[in-house]
């Protein structure tokens, strides 16, 4: 071995390595241990490291993804990936990422608004009403998720649920979300995706030949009287809605009206048709 670290023409040392690669040897023994970049040659008795010189572009590699926060797994996707194919993965975690800080952004202005004392202008955008809901037949699917799983479970949940409606009388009004816990990415609910049904027997039916699997179950609804705002399709994002239920919860709170039920967003237009500015959901609570 040379004194820089040179095995032969073609190994290094980790020490030599680690300088080539701008990288401490700390970094390349935390990627071997992850499966990133393995050493070309380990040796039996003393445990030392070597790779090769062509390892070099690798490392850097990984170093500078690392830098993007890419979960090392997302790694793993893009160096096990050739070419144009490659820079596809990396495009598609840097889009994730992307629509993640858009998000947190709005959500930074929506904390800023509440924080500096803007809340109550924020609730007077929204027009609170009441109206009654007669008892109903409802099939349901539920599941725990977490906020950022949530809009792709209840769209998936509600057509599979508005196509089973077929099998039970058909649908007698619009699909729903209940929520019987808070569901953010810390807390995973459950939420309950329902539709409403002509025929109860028909739908105890469905339920019982479904099982278990995606926790369906048949329920009748008492009559109710539901307090409410109508909200946009750009309004059901995230947090955007939060300030549509919290105006809600309000003006429950200014006419002395107690929560019944759990909160719920009630669809009533068709989702793909809309654009950002038509309205297309009820967010609202059961009152006493």
């Amino acid at each position: 071995m040379t004194e820089d670290g040179i095995v032969d023409d073609d190994l290094l040392t980790i020490g030599a390595f680690a300088a080539r690669a701008r990288l401490s040897a700390k970094a390349l023994r935390l990627y071997d241990r992850l499966g990133l970049l393995s050493p070309a040659q380990v040796d039996d008795s003393s445990g030392y490291r070597y790779y090769r010189a062509d390892q070099v572009e690798r490392a850097r590699l990984v170093a500078l993804l690392r830098q993007l926060d890419m979960p090392l797994t997302r790694i793993a996707e893009v160096l096990g990936a050739e070419g144009p194919e490659a820079a596809d993965r990396l495009a598609a975690y840097w889009a994730d990422v992307e629509r993640r800080v858009a998000g947190q952004r709005t959500l930074a202005e929506y904390l800023r608004g509440r924080l500096s004392g803007r809340s109550s202008e924020m609730y007077e955008k929204f027009v609170i009403e009441t109206v009654d809901v007669p008892a109903q037949v409802v099939i349901t699917e539920s599941r725990h998720t977490l906020a950022d799983e949530l809009p792709t479970w209840i769209g998936a949940s509600l057509g599979r649920l508005e196509a089973a409606a077929r099998e039970c009388g058909g649908p007698t009004g619009a699909p729903f979300v209940v929520y019987h816990s808070e569901v953010s990415m810390e807390s995973d609910g459950p939420a309950e995706s329902c539709v409403p049904v002509a025929d109860e027997a028909a739908a105890r039916k469905w339920a019982a030949e479904r099982g278990p699997s995606r926790q369906t179950a048949v329920r009748v609804d008492p009559a109710a009287r539901l307090a409410y705002t109508r909200i946009t399709k750009a309004q059901v994002a995230h947090p955007q809605i939060l300030a549509a239920f919290e105006a809600v919860e309000q003006w429950m709170a200014g006419q002395g009206l107690e929560m019944a039920g759990p909160c719920r967003e009630i669809y009533f237009a068709d989702w793909d048709a809309a654009g950002p500015q038509d309205p297309v959901c009820d967010v609202a609570f059961p009152v006493k």
